[in-house]
C-alpha cells in the first residue's frame, strides 16, 4: 500500500494526539477499574489477598482498551493524527531495517534507491517536525542536503513524498544482484 507523506501543523498535530492519548488514557483507567470492582465483587474474598482479582480486572481492561483502539476507535477523524504518526514511523522503520541496502544502492546510484533514501529524508524530517525534536533533525541537515543537491544534480524530482512499497523489495533485488 502506497503511503504519502501529508503536510500537517505541527503545534496542531501535538494537540490532537495528546488529546486522542488522553482520551485513551482514561478509557483503560475506566475500564480497569470498573472490570477489576466487577471481578472483586464477583470473585474476591472479603478481607483476602484480592490481588490476583484486581490485576486481573486490569489486564482485562488493557486488552478491551487494545481492541477498542483497534478496531473501533481507529478510523475515527478524532484519531487520524495519531493514527498518520503511528504509520509514519512503521514507514520509516520498513526503511530503517533495509538502510544498509538503500546506502548501497545510492552508491551505485540506483534510482529507486536514490529515490527511497529522498522519502526517509522527507518523512524523518516530518516526524522530528510533529514531534518538536528539532536537535535530532539539525544533526542530519548537511546529510539531507547533500542528498537533495545529488538528486538535482542527476536530474531527478526531489519531492519523493511517497513511498511506494515495491521500492524496498527493488533495492535489497538489486544490492543481491551486486
Amino acid at each position: 500500500m502506497t503511503f504519502e507523506i501529508k503536510q500537517l501543523n505541527p503545534e496542531k498535530y501535538r494537540q490532537q494526539t495528546r488529546r486522542s492519548t488522553v482520551t485513551i488514557a482514561l478509557i483503560f483507567v475506566l475500564l480497569g477499574m470498573l472490570l477489576s470492582s466487577v471481578a472483586l465483587m464477583l470473585f474476591g474474598e472479603p478481607g483476602g489477598d484480592n490481588f490476583r482479582w484486581n490485576l486481573a480486572g486490569i489486564i482485562a481492561g488493557l486488552l478491551l482498551t487494545v481492541a477498542l483502539v483497534r478496531f473501533k476507535f481507529w478510523h475515527q477523524p478524532w484519531m487520524a493524527p495519531a493514527v498518520y504518526g503511528w504509520q509514519l514511523k512503521r514507514r520509516l522503520m520498513s526503511i530503517t531495517n533495509v538502510m544498509h541496502h538503500v546506502t548501497e544502492g545510492v552508491t551505485a546510484q540506483d534510482p529507486t534507491a536514490i529515490k527511497l533514501l529522498r522519502f526517509y529524508h522527507l518523512g524523518l524530517t516530518q516526524m522530528h517536525q510533529l514531534d518538536g525534536n528539532s536537535s535530532a533533525l539539525s544533526q542530519m541537515v548537511a546529510e539531507i542536503n547533500r542528498h537533495k543537491e545529488a538528486m538535482e544534480a542527476l536530474g531527478m524530482n526531489t519531492e519523493q513524498n511517497q513511498l511506494i512499497p515495491t521500492w524496498l523489495e527493488a533495492v535489497k533485488k538489486a544490492n543481491a544482484a551486486r
